[in-house]
């Protein structure tokens, strides 16, 4: 892999031009450089790695740090592996991932001639997004962004409570209780308080312009606000309509966490439920990854058995030879366009129910 990045320089400049974006300074005390970030970056996920165990690696192991290419004596911290590795768009990766299937197909280690496509998913760092832990989240935010909004005033005392513990409350008696009514009517608690922070919230920002803040503190401020106003009325909405109004909201519409909101709910068959996204994967004879697919939302496997399949021949200018996938992608019409697209032989592994 070494060896493979040296006689791909230009790989460096796709991805500086992104970690200049995520305001690495050239001034200052020397930092990672574009080439040691790339490569933490594949260590990282080449050995499933936290950015703290990352760290530690790169502190402790010297092939670690021979395959980083680290300046001698710099030992990176977490944090600062997570702004630069995390600065890297996948668009960049998906560049990079391009450029070796190529070189796979050239040096004839993976020709893209059988292939087989599969799905899996991939989890978000969530807790259950049960209504009332939504809504508790929501509180600890407000009071988060109030305390920095105190902070911002200095001397100016802002006029708000701190309804933390009564919320906390609210959310362990609900899920503790038993009985509809008595939840109905925490619930109705809960989001009142909520809805108080957001008050709390407006009348600290008419506040907080009119006193002379530091500007680019307020700005940060403020588009947290902004961010997070959205999502905590999109909490109160659905908690009020199911819990309240006794309505089904479609999965489509709810907020299942306001810290990773882009997170989705997915049922695969008669499994158990989980919070993420789904992927779809399509992977050579070599067992090479070819191509992946992170999807929006739980589409059906059939309904993406033709776009991944499209996929591959843009990635290699033809159909493969030979296709296998799930028993979910499984149909006639995406048996018979398969063929008229040029494919050999279609093989679904799984009889559907």
């Amino acid at each position: 892999m070494s060896d493979w990045l040296d006689k791909h320089p230009e790989i460096l400049d796709w991805i500086a031009p992104e970690l200049c974006r995520a305001e690495i300074k050239e001034t200052g005390r020397e930092g990672l450089s574009v080439e040691s970030i790339v490569r933490s970056a594949i260590l990282k996920q080449h050995r499933q790695l936290s950015y703290e165990a990352l760290a530690f690696h790169l502190e402790d192991s010297h092939s670690f740090q021979a395959f980083a290419r680290l300046p001698l004596g710099l030992r990176p911290k977490k944090s600062v592996l997570q702004k630069g590795v995390s600065a890297i768009s996948d668009a960049s990766w998906e560049r990079i991932h391009r450029l070796m299937v190529r070189d796979a197909n050239v040096q004839k280690i993976e020709r893209g001639r059988v292939v087989r496509v599969d799905s899996t998913v991939t989890e978000t760092p969530v807790h259950e997004p049960t209504d009332s832990t939504l809504l508790w989240d929501s509180v600890r935010t407000q009071v988060r962004l109030m305390e920095q909004a105190q902070e911002l005033a200095g001397q100016t005392r802002l006029t708000w409570c701190n309804h933390r513990r009564v919320a906390k409350k609210r959310a362990c008696q609900i899920q503790y209780s038993r009985g509809k009514e008595k939840k109905a009517n925490w619930y109705r608690d809960l989001i009142k308080v909520t809805r108080k922070g957001l008050t709390y919230l407006d009348k600290a920002w008419c506040r907080l312009s009119q006193l002379t803040v530091d500007e680019a503190a307020f700005a940060a401020w403020e588009a947290q606000v902004k961010h997070y106003r959205g999502l905590i009325e999109g909490v109160i909405d659905q908690a009020q309509r199911r819990v309240i109004n006794g309505e089904q909201v479609p999965a489509t519409e709810k907020i299942f966490s306001l810290f990773e909101e882009h997170t989705d709910i997915i049922i695969k068959g008669s499994r158990d439920i989980q919070y993420g996204h789904k992927l779809n994967l399509t992977s050579g004879r070599s067992g090479l990854i070819l191509d992946a697919v992170i999807e929006e939302g739980n589409p059906a496997d059939s309904e993406r058995f033709m776009p991944l399949l499209e996929r591959q021949i843009e990635i290699y200018g033809r159909a493969p030879r030979q296709i296998a996938a799930d028993g979910g992608y499984a149909s006639k019409d995406n048996v018979q366009q398969a063929k008229d697209k040029g494919v050999k032989d279609v093989a679904f592994h799984k009889r559907r129910a």
